[in-house]
């Protein structure tokens, strides 16, 4: 695995590969660190449960049995209890892993694609470009980005679709201002110039030359968007904004047990957890990938 991960910083990164042979230091597992792998590993293992959930031998999400409610942990075939109207919590934590990773995984690389477009083309032509885009940017920083997608999910609905599409939107703007920076510290490098002079259009520039240098750490950026936007998600659900009902997501199961906190905390303390967790590895991932490709971290 760890070579794996090498080899793409290595395609992608110039500056990756020219480091490791410069200090002539392999790549092991201890140069991630145990904390990296853990947080890996629980990604793989929620992403595969939210995959596969239909053939996993789990209880109904929707099943609901007024007998069973507020069971505690462990208790026979419910493993992490049951919720206020009888409903198996693991099952209905996988299966909510579909919706929060669904967003997870989307948004942050519609973020991705249009900050990458935006912020490279503010960078490489600067000018009335740079001011255009800089503007836009001051937009979207005018207004909160919970309020902003409470505004747009009233107007148009709340469903999936949508949710992905505003959170993308919104979320572009560290995309936008981290490329822009790459991008500008690139545009005037040897082989910018040599492209130039050899008649490469401003497209080819774009993609051959200053996008493999720009998007590795974006895509570490993207990680932590990543986590960014389950936390709204989840922060909408809690408000009642979020996708309608029976559909399970964490940020909707931690609302629904919160009026009983008191009563049978582990209710809304198991879906925060496993929110809380995810997040944490996606930071840790995020944050581990990003030191590797900034060149003041010394690549340590």
């Amino acid at each position: 695995m760890s070579a794996v991960i090498t080899r793409i910083l290595e395609l992608f990164y110039p500056k990756y590969e020219l480091a490791e042979k410069k200090s002539n230091v392999k790549l092991t597992s201890q140069k991630f660190g145990l904390v990296f792998w853990l947080s890996l590993t629980w990604i793989m293992i929620i992403t595969f449960a939210a995959i596969f959930a239909d053939f996993l031998p789990i209880a109904d999400p929707m099943e609901s049995d007024l007998n069973k409610k507020y069971l505690g942990l462990f208790s026979g075939e419910h493993w992490l209890g049951t919720d206020t109207i009888g409903r198996d919590m693991l099952s209905r934590m996988i299966y909510g892993g579909q919706i929060s990773l669904t967003i997870a995984y989307t948004a942050p690389i519609i973020s991705l694609v249009f900050g990458l477009a935006f912020g490279m083309a503010a960078g490489y032509f600067g000018g009335r470009t740079d001011t255009v885009i800089g503007i836009f940017v001051d937009s979207l920083l005018a207004f909160p980005n919970i309020v902003a997608v409470m505004a747009v999910l009233f107007v148009l609905g709340a469903n999936l679709f949508n949710m992905i599409l505003v959170l993308g939107f919104f979320g572009m703007v560290n995309d936008i201002r981290v490329s822009r920076a790459v991008t500008i510290q690139y545009r005037n490098r040897q082989f910018v110039t040599a492209a130039r002079a050899q008649g490469a259009s401003h497209f080819r520039i774009l993609i051959r030359e200053l996008l493999p240098n720009v998007i590795i750490p974006v895509l570490a950026l993207t990680l932590m968007a990543m986590s960014r936007v389950i936390i709204i998600e989840g922060a909408l659900a809690f408000l009642g904004v979020g996708l309608p009902p029976p559909t399970p997501s964490w940020g909707k199961m931690i609302a629904d047990g919160f009026s009983e906190i008191g009563y049978k905390p582990h209710v809304t303390f198991i879906p925060s957890a496993w929110m809380f967790l995810t997040i944490l590895s996606l930071n840790l991932i995020g944050d581990k990938l990003r030191s590797m490709t900034d060149p003041r971290t010394g690549n340590a």
